[in-house]
């Protein structure tokens, strides 16, 4: 358990208690708890009594000893069991919050999403105090939103659901191997299922296995070739299928079911001019042997093919490109250069992070914990920013395995000022421009801001470029071509933000902008956020990225000369 994942069930429970009309007091308390929890610096699992814990009182301090013994609060259990769902559907719709939620439910008695989209067309909304047209729109804007989001599942639910299934089918002695495939494998940004390839000699123990999973709302098939099941993860249901193969069938059975359907189609037109047949068992040859490679990569040589990564098995054009060679891989990342600590809003020290990207055989790394107006975030004051760099130095001097830099994530101000001052940022060795708040700016206030901070001398890359949350919110209205066009005359960096929520810059702006200059980091508030780097990759995977145009594939020496020599 970290820091994070306290916070957001502190958190969760005010939200819960609020939906409940609970009292205001009670609501407060928790949300003040999650905030004191945001700065809190030491390991808060070796804490041994909340109380001692600034503005953290007796009875959030027994939820917080539930969580440390049961993984979730059984307060947050008995209200998720509580609330209406429709209340827990409509906080997905952004810009309305419990409050209003509460305030429309006791003025018309809305429960449900398709209520309140029939309030809203009906003028209601408007009519209650404290809203008015303007807000109504938003709400209505926000539904359409909401609902055109969750029609799929978004790629970090998949990953979250992908995380709780591997765990379990690492535990199946009689599983040999298995892999996802299908969209999730390609690294698309929805998916509508999940598809696996479970490879074993003994299918029927491996089917009663598979159908007791403990995650599991319904089983829809049990055969011999595949099963399918409900899964249930928090909130959310997906269909999950597990197809079987033996070893002789695995490669194909994995080609076949990671799609794309247009990919497929290309290979089957392969096969076809050789008088040949594929299908998710093999190869079939003009004499009606089938034939079985050992791995894709052979699959795809048969037919005079360099082997495509499954991101890029998009629409068939990618059998046309012959530059593969050059395209970036997960081996290439040398360092993550965008990350936070128990100074601002991580969950891990410094000392912790350090070490974690050690484990990585990782050559390099940089801190940059948020900036001082970022509230939410514990932000750091110029007082603290430096006191951090102080000790970054010091621990520098410690570790001879990594070079340890000293940055932040500075926030780009609505005005399009910065949050320190040059002579703040003179004395770090790297700072990030990132836009964390009002988001909601005309593209003309947002370009302000994104090109004060190129033309910044100090501001050496931009972090998740467009805001976008993937499932959640578009982003803000950024004018890419123009960004682009002014990160290159500055010399400022790009990021492709690696945490599956974000990955931003998309695949497909990457792919439009051929010769922008790249990094590409997990943005980790946790030791285990570090993992993420490979969302990243395949994002850049996807979008044709190529090795030379990510600054993070740098050697060591090589990355500390671009630090020293600045834009």
């Amino acid at each position: 358990m970290t820091k994070k994942d306290y916070i957001k069930q502190l958190e969760r429970i005010a939200t819960l208690l609020e939906l409940s009309a609970e009292n205001p007091f009670k609501v407060s308390a928790y949300r003040k708890a999650a905030a004191n929890l945001e700065t809190f610096e030491d390991d808060i699992n070796a804490v041994s009594d909340f109380t001692q814990i600034k503005g953290i009182g007796k009875g959030v301090a027994e939820v917080l000893e539930d969580i440390r013994a049961h993984h979730e609060s059984s307060l947050l259990k008995t209200l998720k069991e509580q609330v209406p769902e429709g209340f827990i559907q409509m906080l997905k719709i952004r810009n309305l919050g419990a409050k209003k939620i509460v305030k429309i439910n006791d003025a018309l008695g809305i429960t449900t999403v398709d209520e309140l989209k029939a309030a809203c067309l009906n003028n209601e909304i408007s009519a209650l105090a404290g809203f008015g047209k303007k807000s109504e729109e938003n709400i209505l804007s926000g539904i359409e939103e909401m609902l055109t989001m969750t029609e799929k599942l978004s790629i970090y639910q998949v990953h979250q659901f992908t995380q709780m299934i591997d765990a379990a089918l690492a535990q199946i002695d009689e599983i040999d191997r298995f892999s996802v495939a299908g969209s999730f494998r390609r690294r698309n940004e929805f998916s509508k299922d999940i598809d696996y390839i479970v490879e074993t000699s003994d299918r029927e123990t491996v089917k009663a296995q598979l159908t007791a999973l403990p995650f599991i709302k319904k089983v829809e098939l049990a055969g011999d070739e595949k099963v399918t099941i409900q899964a249930e993860r928090e909130d959310l249901i997906t269909t999950v299928d597990f197809r079987f193969t033996d070893s002789d069938g695995y490669a194909h059975m994995l080609q076949h079911f990671t799609g794309s359907k247009e990919h497929n189609i290309r290979i089957r037109q392969l096969a076809k001019e050789r008088n040949e047949k594929i299908s998710e068992y093999g190869i079939t040859t003009d004499d009606g042997n089938l034939i079985q490679m050992q791995s894709e990569a052979e699959i795809y040589q048969h037919f005079d093919q360099t082997f495509i990564p499954p991101e890029m098995r998009q629409d068939g054009s990618e059998f046309e490109f012959k530059e593969f060679g050059e395209i970036i891989q997960p081996e290439d990342i040398r360092g993550d250069i965008h990350m936070h600590t128990t100074y601002s809003d991580g969950a891990h020290t410094l000392e912790q992070m350090i070490e974690a990207c050690i484990a990585k055989g990782y050559e390099y790394m940089m801190i940059t914990d948020h900036s001082k107006s970022l509230h939410v975030a514990n932000g750091l004051s110029e007082e603290r920013l430096l006191e951090q760099h102080a000790r970054i130095k010091a621990l520098n001097e410690q570790y001879s395995e990594i070079d340890i830099y000293s940055g932040v994530e500075m926030d780009i101000l609505a005005d399009g000022e910065m949050d320190y001052s040059n002579d703040v940022l003179a004395q770090l060795d790297y700072c990030i421009g990132a836009i964390h708040q009002s988001l909601n700016q005309s593209e003309d206030e947002i370009m302000k801001r994104l090109i004060n901070a190129c033309n910044n001398p100090y501001v050496r890359h931009i972090a998740h470029p467009t805001g976008r949350l993937i499932g959640r919110r578009n982003g803000y209205h950024v004018n890419m071509s123009k960004l682009i066009e002014t990160a290159q005359k500055t010399n400022t960096i790009l990021e492709i933000n690696a945490h599956p929520m974000r990955l931003d810059l998309s695949s497909d702006v990457l792919k439009q902008y051929s010769d922008i200059k790249l990094v590409i980091n997990t943005d980790a508030h946790a030791i285990d956020q570090l993992d993420l780097m490979k969302y990243g990759v395949s994002t850049a995977i996807k979008g044709y990225v190529k090795k030379e145009q990510v600054i993070n594939t740098l050697p060591r020496e090589a990355f500390k000369s671009w630090i020293q020599n600045g834009k």
